[in-house]
């Protein structure tokens, strides 16, 4: 099967206009995946829920901050750097932690976060840690982990451009992620540009049927109308 082209920018915008729900009712809608697979199980979290939705592509790792790295330190990788520079922007980083249990040390602080600023990064999503939050959010990085740590400990980079699991979403690099302060999905390629209409459409049902249960006019027999009209 041909590989779908990248997304307009337009297209990628479309996305950020919708949080990360109405994406997954979108997404349901083409019934080309299980509707209990694709996004985060919850025990992952934003770190800054406030900002607005992003999307962009993945960046894939494994990592292990509980054990001394086998060579080299997580501050001297510049293959790990040039293996994200490959991937499209905009660029998320994604890092299966490995630690059991995870989290023993943060990856990401503001120095890794002004580094992934520079190489087109705009999120990290981990079921490690982060640290030093309120510097990493000046800097402009959204965060989505599992525990915040005092830490680095020894942040040891392996397996780049895995296929990894995170907080039970499975993400492949290249894959489109969409992330707020719900949690993070992957958006298959094949039906991207199509979600933003089949979004706003779902968006414009639900509205009507709150504005129904706000109105006077409510019932149960009207709301089932109401319902089987959305069908």
């Amino acid at each position: 099967m041909a590989v779908p082209p990248l997304l307009k920018a337009e297209d990628l915008e479309a996305l950020r206009r919708f949080d990360t729900c109405m994406i997954a009712n979108a997404v349901e809608e083409f019934n080309i995946r299980l509707h209990n697979t694709g996004f985060t199980n919850g025990a992952i979290r934003c770190m800054f829920p406030d900002e607005a939705p992003m999307v962009g592509y993945a960046v894939t790792a494994r990592l292990r901050s509980g054990e001394p790295p086998i060579t080299g330190t997580f501050r001297d990788r510049a293959d790990f750097w040039n293996r994200i520079l490959e991937h499209p922007t905009p660029r998320v980083l994604v890092l299966e932690d490995m630690d059991r249990p995870s989290g023993r040390g943060a990856f990401v602080g503001d120095a890794h976060a002004a580094i992934l600023k520079a190489l087109g990064c705009i999120a990290y999503v981990t079921n490690g840690a982060v640290r030093e939050l309120s510097s990493v959010r000046a800097i402009g990085i959204q965060l989505f982990a599992g525990s915040v740590a005092v830490s680095h400990a020894y942040a040891h980079i392996f397996d780049l451009g895995a296929t990894v699991n995170v907080d039970g979403m499975e993400v492949r690099p290249g894959d489109l992620v969409h992330g707020d302060q719900h949690g993070v999905i992957t958006i298959p390629a094949e039906i991207a540009a199509e979600i933003p209409k089949v979004a706003a459409g779902l968006r414009e049902q639900e509205q009507r049927l709150i504005g129904f249960c706000q109105s006077g006019d409510f019932s149960v027999a009207k709301l089932s109308e109401v319902i089987k009209k959305m069908q």
